[in-house]
């Protein structure tokens, strides 16, 4: 796969490039970064990428043209029709507060693309033409404001990278982890699971199930029994159990409104 970063502080992903999975991903050529100064793609002296908004306001905000030329340099030339344009194994994505949130779902629908080229927002936005008519996707990392689109580019590019085939060691890994969508009916004996009786089809998102490993003994707190007694279908039973727990107590949105029948679709899914 290839993404590609379009930013202002390009110095910014030396760090986040050349560690753990990405790294590793880079390494073994399952993916291929590209990172692009987008005042690269600027015609005036200052190299100009914001000006003031139209009606006034505070703050500056990030001109349309360099931006577009920055993709188009990567996707090929834009139409009107901009997303008919687009290759449908490509996506463009803006990030930017006032995005789509970034679910576990879309990490899986970006991992099954060639290519992502990455918009990192800037100032007090992106000038609204780079949403409307550039992107595919427009995407938040969650309910807060950031200086910049840097950080939630290079967390994206992380979510992405390990679900690619063959970066990660173990595989299971993926699927046995936090937001892996499961049937409620594995959890039989959980008050969720009762609420959702009507529902034969119901399913949820959940959290990990918590995780222990030695001293068996810390500082008086002992690892549950059930994990060393040797026993592995309780082992799967309890883990089955906490996972659920974990997600009422704190995330009980992942469970609210859980079946697919006529289920509004994930933000940030087609």
């Amino acid at each position: 796969m290839r993404f590609d970063i379009i930013t202002i502080f390009p110095e910014f992903f030396r760090g986040p490039l050349d560690y753990g999975i990405v790294r590793r991903a880079r390494e073994a050529k399952i993916v291929d970064i590209g990172v692009h100064d987008l005042r690269d793609f600027t015609h005036d002296r200052h190299r100009t990428v914001d000006d003031r908004p139209f009606g006034g306001g505070e703050g500056m905000v990030l001109k349309p043209e360099p931006i577009f030329e920055a993709v188009e340099s990567l996707v090929g030339p834009i139409g009107e029709a901009q997303r008919g344009s687009v290759a449908e194994d490509t996506a463009v994505v803006l990030l930017s507060a006032a995005g789509k949130s970034f679910r576990q779902e879309t990490a899986r629908r970006f991992s099954q693309l060639k290519q992502i080229v990455l918009i990192c927002g800037r100032y007090e936005g992106v000038d609204e033409r780079v949403a409307q008519y550039l992107a595919t996707d427009e995407i938040s990392i969650g309910d807060f404001v950031l200086s910049g689109g840097e950080l939630a580019a290079a967390m994206v590019l992380d979510a992405v990278t390990r679900l690619i085939p063959g970066v990660l060691g173990n595989e299971d890994s993926v699927e046995n982890e936090s937001f892996a969508i499961v049937s409620l009916d594995d959890f039989a004996d959980s008050s969720i699971a009762r609420q959702q009786a009507d529902d034969s089809s119901a399913h949820g998102r959940i959290l990990d199930y918590p995780h222990y490993t030695r001293p068996q003994n810390f500082r008086g707190w002992e690892v549950p029994e059930v994990l060393v007694s040797g026993n592995h279908q309780e082992v799967r039973r309890w883990r089955k159990r906490m996972a659920i727990e974990k997600t009422q107590g704190n995330r009980p949105d992942l469970l609210a409104g859980t079946s697919p029948r006529g289920a509004k679709k994930s933000p940030g899914e087609n």
